[in-house]
């Protein structure tokens, strides 16, 4: 196996691949000198990452050698929640974890045993591999990993039959950036650079955000949206498009299905009907309209934000049909991307051995959301969930409607193992805890959900402590139970190799050697100007290979099958906005990326407490002044916290920017506190901002 190193004077450069949930997804060089990881770069030979990081990752060594790291395995000796443990060996944490199992699956079965993981690692083995063999041998109950993005990728895979959009590079040659739910200053830096790049060329910046986040601030124009009305102003940008004749016929007529009936739908979506939803003025959506209509080099950045809510889905599938109308599509610096996801051919039932699954009664084991983890955990079922073994996440801080989350961690017949690099808000609740490894520590092979390489990541420094990465543990963890398939004995090399399929047309005339010496890879797909342009010409990934206006998939589901608007659970219309009449917002902070560097001071000491940002009308009418001590509240949770008078959040918002764990002092309570366990429209999608909030003087 090479090393994909190079030595420079005392210090070794090793390969590797920045592994958080950002799009971003940098090649990067770890130094090491005397095996000790000293500092972190981004290539500057990978044309994405172009030698720049954000400033979380380029301090990772604070992470990796941070003073509270769990470094061996543990065992509660406290109260659950009290945060008290002991070390223990690993023979004693896996001989423990196995014994509980056994007794579990022998009382209740396998389905009360319940994974829970998301993307604290996104590379391809640490994401989901090993753990996911092990977990369908024993027939555990299987997560639905729904947490981030499935509403916007449902919607975006009906109408563009894939989740593939504009090259990340591209945007830099746009003339028109319209920047949908999206702050690239905090989750996507080299998107923003490339928008800063066109801004110098001459193109215009427009934001589309109940927030005025910093790259909104640098935007030519900010359009504080209500949250969750989203489809209301793309059908409406449709109308004025359709009204005024600002359409690519031919590419309509060539490469879309169902135009005539989307021109009916949108007949009555008037901006002035469109501006009483979304609380946009009517002349600023004609305006809008007719800017992206006029443009054929138009981009539109979307992201997850604007897709969780009740209407998620919908809403990016309404938003996915403009580039098709006006033909931005043709243009490597037009269309729209929210995600690259789709475009990697992935090996994953070879990863993940779904076959190993056992069927009881025809029937494969039970699916639990993991947005409903809170009643996963509280409500009777058959079986009860009796253990919890969380990786790769954190949710007793990001699940929603977080009191009952902690209520059901906080079962003393619940079994929780947590593998964690800290003792996170979560980990306070386990029985076990074990060691988990960053990513300068172990081998992967990473893709990225906003461009389109392969970065390859290698091991630069031996494991902190007695820490392993995922693959290793469940590896150890199948040996103690006894299970003897011969797919735990595979290694890690064996599924780098694996994990994509080298045969696929994407990959053809590359190598893997390739992307083992220049650290990263990019995949085939069509281009022009030296731009992926996926649809340029058409070859859209839906059955009827073109982009669906009208879809017969959506019909057969008993779904709108045209773009519509559908409301928030707690829009303005509900029953629910007229005790909390207050939208909450939750959007990042620039340092924080979920929970992940929550802890680490050196990143989160430059924003102090959390703050509830309210705009001057709305804390006026409240009689409340700036710096004032409030409680904000609703029927699930409340904090207490201090009010800043901000325009940056329009009117009937209330912002309050997250990343913090629950023990920031400071704050009284937690904002996932307030947000619901209520799904999206489609694929099973959170709705973290669509949550109605009432704030009041303590």
């Amino acid at each position: 196996m090479s090393a994909s190193t190079a030595n420079l004077t005392d210090v070794l450069i090793v390969k590797g691949a920045c592994p958080h949930d950002c799009p971003d997804t940098c090649a990067l060089e770890y130094h090491v000198s005397d095996g000790k990881l000293v500092d972190v770069k981004g290539s500057s030979t990978h044309s994405v990452t172009a030698g720049v990081l954000c400033t979380k990752v380029a301090k990772y060594p604070l992470r990796t050698y941070h003073p509270t790291r769990v470094k061996t395995p543990l065992k509660r000796v406290g109260a659950k929640g009290e945060g008290k443990f002991a070390p223990i060996s690993w023979d004693e944490a896996l001989a423990t974890i196995a014994d509980k199992f056994r007794s579990i699956i022998t009382d209740h079965g396998a389905e009360a045993i319940l994974p829970y993981s998301y993307a604290g690692n996104m590379g391809m083995l640490q994401y989901g591999s090993m753990d996911r063999r092990f977990f369908h041998v024993l027939g555990a109950s299987q997560l639905d990993r729904t947490i981030c993005a499935s509403a916007g990728a449902a919607g975006l895979t009906v109408t563009l039959g894939s989740r593939l959009g504009t090259d990340i590079e591209a945007f830099a040659h746009s003339e028109l950036i319209i920047l949908w739910g999206t702050n690239p200053i905090t989750s996507n830096l080299h998107l923003w650079s490339r928008c800063q790049e066109a801004k110098r060329r001459g193109a215009r910046l427009i934001a589309i955000d109940p927030y005025r986040s910093l790259s909104a601030e640098k935007c030519h124009q900010w359009l504080p949206i209500k949250p969750g009305t989203d489809a209301a102003l793309a059908l409406a940008m449709m109308h004025v498009l359709i009204r005024d004749d600002r359409l690519d016929h031919e590419y309509i007529a060539r490469h879309t299905l169902g135009f005539g009936p989307l021109k009916e739908r949108v007949a009555d979506w008037t901006p002035e009907r469109a501006s009483a939803i979304c609380g946009i003025p009517a002349a600023d959506i004609e305006a809008l309209a007719a800017a992206y209509g006029a443009t054929k080099k138009a981009a539109i950045r979307l992201n997850y934000g604007m897709q969780r809510h009740g209407g998620g889905g919908m809403a990016t599938r309404t938003i996915a049909c403009l580039p098709a109308l006006t033909g931005a599509w043709r243009e490597a610096s037009g269309g729209l991307q929210l995600s690259t996801s789709g475009a990697y051919p992935m090996n994953l039932g070879y990863l993940e051995r779904p076959d190993l699954m056992p069927k009881r009664g025809g029937k494969l084991p039970r699916v639990v959301n993991m947005n409903a983890l809170g009643d996963a955990l509280t409500v009777t079922n058959d079986p009860p969930v009796k253990s919890l073994f969380v990786y790769n996440s954190n949710p007793g801080a990001v699940a929603p409607d977080g009191n009952v989350v902690l209520r059901g961690l906080a079962r003393e017949d619940l079994f929780t193992v947590v593998h964690d690099v800290f003792i996170t808000d979560t980990a306070r609740f386990a029985d076990i805890v074990l060691p988990a490894t960053t990513s300068p520590e172990h081998d992967d092979i990473n893709r990225s959900y906003g461009h389109y390489d392969l970065v390859i990541n290698r091991r630069a420094i031996a494991p902190v402590g007695e820490s392993l990465p995922n693959t290793e543990l469940f590896r150890r963890l199948a040996r103690t139970m006894g299970l003897t398939d011969p797919c735990f004995g595979e290694d890690d090399e064996s599924l780098i190799r694996h994990a994509f399929d080298w045969n696929h047309p994407s990959l053809a005339g590359q190598s893997f050697d390739a992307l083992e010496r220049d650290g990263f890879l990019r995949l085939n797909y069509p281009k022009k100007d030296g731009f992926i342009t996926p649809f340029a010409d058409g070859g859209f990934g839906t059955l009827s290979g073109k982009c669906e206006f009208y879809s017969e998939t959506l019909a057969s589901r008993g779904l709108d099958p045209l773009p519509n608007y559908v409301p928030p659970h707690e829009g303005d219309a509900s029953d629910v906005a007229k005790e909390f009449p207050l939208a909450l917002n939750t959007p990042p902070l620039r340092n924080a990326m979920n929970s992940t560097f929550g802890n680490i001071d050196e990143l989160m000491a430059g924003y102090g407490a959390p703050t509830l940002q309210l705009h001057p009308a709305d804390a006026q009418a409240r009689d409340l002044t700036d710096s004032q001590r409030v409680r904000v509240w609703n029927r699930r949770g409340s904090m207490q916290l201090t009010m800043r008078l901000s325009e940056n959040t329009r009117p009937g918002v209330a912002t309050i920017l997250w990343g913090h764990w629950r023990n920031h002092p400071g704050a009284d309570g937690f904002v996932n506190d307030l947000t619901s366990q209520a799904l999206a429209d489609m694929g099973g999608g959170a709705t973290f901002y669509d949550c109605r909030v009432e704030v009041a003087a303590l």
